[in-house]
Formats: structure tokens, C-alpha cells, sequence
């Protein structure tokens, strides 16, 4: 019997085929939430649904109550459902090699029947104070993990998602592209990724490409040595080896000359580069990501960009969309802006007027993100109320406030979303829809219909 006041994470299954023994367990815990079932099947259903911290399994399950092979074969398969409960296994057969078959397959611990109900209380108190502890840990790395950009503020569901999976790939080497409008985000994200990554320590050097001219570029991006040139009073080190041991941005790679394309593929292949009047070969270890808002696609067809040199620095790609693509993350960055800037610039404004919110959400932003960054910074610093309007913005007000949803309407565009979101996880399945929904399979048939979603 559960306790009434055992907390929502103090569950405990215990998986036993003697009805005797699962009554003497119940009591035993009486202090836990207490699941109980008594084969395989029943086991991983509950445990799907339930999501038990601990577990106690009986080794000796039917239909193979003499042998280990169902306890095993249930073991392994709570474990891929849930990798961080802690399984205790319990039998009452002598033979020692089934303890180290259960630990092999992750078991936590091993118990030797008859039940002493203090001694097993102990070891279940302990795993769980374990798993506690793996939970906080969890929760922690969660959080540390949602501010992995703590700069690139969205609300924007599947850009939240894009911006997960490069996390997946921040702590490794590979190259990453960047491609999306100017005012996006790309340096942002770039900087995410270096300080998820293990050259975090290292520098993070920055180069935009289009914004120097080309017979200067050289020389910046490689450096060069005394005399190489007119003005080149002593040797320079460039970006690339001011970034060994972190990471070199080149922004608006897609400007780069055919020439320095091919020197630039040069360092990339063989991880050395020559100083512009140098002769010796200088091997620098860093990791490259670029960013371009250019269609390097149409560009390798014109024959402007390098195909080979494309593959190169295209190793991992994300395109960020624009910020009228974006939802509501406009209003949603316009209003985190307006509290950061007025209270850096101690201005008096709090909050936008009604015509600013809805001129905010219904105006394009072609310049992205910049844009709404420059019109916010300009409104704090020259609004003479405590609200910032649409002419603040400089923006037309467009008739009328902005809609306002019911609470219906935003339940009902949330469960769309979700519905979308898992139909897509799963690759159109419908049984693995509804699984990830937690829905059965006619419910989420009802939902599909409701919502107009063709799958």
C-alpha cells in the first residue's frame, strides 16, 4: 500500500509471481509508492507508464521460474526503457553465477532470498538516495545545457530543436557551416558552439571575409613575415594561428576570392599554413566553423565557390531561419531587450504600449534580429513614456490591437504542435506517435481528424 505522503519520485515496482511475497513486500514499504507486477509484459508496461526509480525483480519469473533467462530478459528490457532506475534482483537459488549474469546486465545490486525485510529496506534506500543524487545531476546538466546560448533568446519550437542537435555535435572537431540571412544569429551561434566544445579554453577568433579587401585578406587570415610587403615592418602572426587551440570563425565565407579558396583548402586538408613572404610551413591545430548568407549551392553552379572546399567547411550544416519565420520570438525578444537596455541605460520605460506589440509582430524585420535589436536600443534612449510605442519604433502601427488568443485556442495550437512534433520524431508512425504522446492509438486518430493533420 502507498504511502499518502510518499513524493511523486519515491515509486518503487516490485516484479514478483508470489502473491505472498508481493504482500510482504507492499508492507515492507509502506513508506514508498509501491508498483507491483508479476511477469515480463506487465513489467515494462508499468514501467513505461511509471517510470519507477527502483526496482526489485525476482530472478525466477515464469515461464522460466527455475532459470534466470526471464528475470534477465526483463532486466535488460527495463533498463533499455528506463537506463537510470535501479534494478535490485532477487532469488532465492544459490547458484552465484546468476549474480554476476544480472550485475553484467546492469542490475544495481543482488539479493539472496529469503527477504529480511530491514537489510533489503536498507539497500532499496540506498539506491534510491543514489538515484536521487543522478536525478539532481541531471536536472543540473538540463539547465546548464538550455543556456548553452544564452545570447540566442527563442521561443520558436523547432529552432529550440535545430539548436539541441548542434549541442550533439558542439564537443567535437568536425567543421561546422552556418548559413541564414544577415542579422540571424550565426556569430551567436558560432560563439555557442566553441564554449560547448573542449577548445572552450581557447581562443575564439573572429573574421569577416567580406569585410576586408581581398589583397589584405591574406595576409590577415595567414600572416605574414617581415618585409613581405610594403608596410610590413615585422612578422604577424594571422587569425589561424591566432586561434590554434580553439577556434576560427569566418564569417561571410561565401566572399572569399577562387585564389584564397584554394589556399584556404590548402590549411583545411593539411592542417599547416605559409606566411605571405614566408617559406616555412607552420602546422596550427584549430577547429573551423564558417557562416555565409549567400546560396552556396548557386554559387558552386556559377562556379564562384569551390565544390571540394564547400564539403570541407560543410562537415556538420544548420541554417538559421529568419526572424519572420520565427513565431512570436520577435515580441518575445523585444520584450527580454526592453528590461536588459533600460535598465542598462537607466532609462525609465517599462513594457511596450499596445500598437509597438502588435506593430512588432506584424512587421517583417528584413534586417532579422539586428534590426530589432538597433530599433529597440534607439526607442529606450528617445521614448519619453513609460511605454515604448510604435512611433518610438519607428514602425507603422497596424489597425486595431494585436489578437489576443483564448486559452482554448492556445491549448489547441500547443496540442498541434505536439501532435506535429511526435509525427515527425517517429517518421509518420502512427504506433509510435501515439507511444511518445502517451495516448492510445485511436485517441491520437481522433486528434489527427480534430486538428485537420494529414500524416
Amino acid at each position: 500500500m502507498a504511502s499518502k505522503n510518499a513524493p511523486a519520485d519515491r515509486k518503487i515496482m516490485i516484479v514478483e509471481d508470489d502473491p505472498g511475497l508481493q504482500r510482504q513486500l507492499r508492507w515492507a514499504f509502506e513508506d514508498y509508492e509501491v508498483l507491483t507486477a508479476s511477469n515480463r509484459e506487465a513489467a515494462l508496461g508499468l514501467a513505461e507508464r511509471e517510470r519507477p526509480p527502483v526496482v526489485l525483480l525476482d530472478l525466477g519469473l515464469p515461464p522460466d521460474a527455475d532459470g534466470p533467462s526471464e528475470g534477465l530478459a526483463t532486466l535488460r528490457g527495463i533498463l533499455d526503457l528506463l537506463p537510470d532506475t535501479k534494478v535490485i534482483m532477487m532469488t532465492g537459488q544459490a547458484d552465484r553465477s546468476y549474480a554476476v549474469q544480472a550485475v553484467a546486465s546492469g542490475a544495481y545490486d543482488f539479493y539472496q532470498k529469503p527477504v529480511d525485510a530491514d537489510i533489503l529496506s536498507l539497500i532499496v534506500t540506498r539506491a534510491h538516495g543514489l538515484w536521487m543524487l543522478e536525478d539532481e545531476n541531471r536536472k543540473l546538466a538540463k539547465q546548464g545545457s538550455q543556456q548553452s546560448f544564452p545570447e540566442f533568446l527563442t521561443a520558436h519550437a523547432p529552432l529550440q530543436e535545430t539548436l539541441d542537435r548542434v549541442r550533439d555535435i558542439a564537443d567535437s572537431d568536425i567543421a561546422v557551416l552556418i548559413t541564414g540571412e544577415s542579422g540571424t544569429g550565426k556569430e551567436l551561434v558560432a560563439k555557442g558552439v566553441h564554449d560547448l566544445s573542449r577548445r572552450a579554453r581557447g581562443p575564439f577568433i573572429a573574421i569577416n571575409c567580406a569585410a576586408i579587401p581581398d589583397h589584405l585578406l591574406e595576409s590577415e587570415l595567414f600572416g605574414h613575415e617581415k618585409g613581405a610587403f610594403t608596410g610590413a615592418v615585422k612578422t604577424t602572426e594571422g587569425k589561424v594561428e591566432q586561434a590554434s587551440g580553439g577556434t576560427l570563425f569566418l564569417d561571410e565565407i561565401g566572399d572569399l576570392s577562387l585564389t584564397l579558396q584554394a589556399k584556404l583548402l590548402r590549411f583545411l586538408q593539411e592542417k599547416v599554413i605559409e606566411r605571405v613572404g614566408g617559406r616555412r610551413l607552420i602546422e596550427v591545430n584549430v577547429r573551423v566553423i564558417s557562416a555565409t548568407n549567400r546560396n552556396l549551392g548557386d554559387a558552386i553552379k556559377s562556379g564562384v565557390f569551390r565544390e571540394d572546399l564547400y564539403y570541407r567547411l560543410s562537415e556538420y550544416s544548420v541554417e538559421l531561419p529568419p526572424l519572420r519565420a520565427r513565431g512570436d520570438d520577435a515580441v518575445v525578444i523585444a520584450n527580454e531587450l526592453l528590461l536588459k537596455l533600460a535598465q542598462e541605460y537607466k532609462r525609465p520605460v517599462r513594457g511596450f504600449a499596445n500598437d509597438a506589440v502588435a506593430a512588432i509582430a506584424s512587421y517583417p524585420w528584413p534586417g532579422n534580429v539586428r534590426e530589432l535589436v538597433n530599433r529597440i536600443k534607439r526607442a529606450v534612449v528617445t521614448a519619453r513614456g513609460r511605454k515604448v510605442s510604435a512611433v518610438d519604433l519607428d514602425l507603422a502601427a497596424p489597425g486595431g490591437e494585436p489578437k489576443r488568443e483564448t486559452l482554448q485556442e492556445a491549448r489547441d495550437r500547443a496540442e498541434k504542435a505536439a501532435i506535429e512534433n511526435a509525427i515527425a520524431h517517429a517518421g509518420g508512425n502512427i504506433s509510435t506517435a501515439a507511444k511518445l504522446l502517451k495516448v492510445s492509438r485511436p485517441k491520437l486518430y481522433n486528434l489527427l481528424r480534430r486538428h485537420s493533420i494529414e500524416t
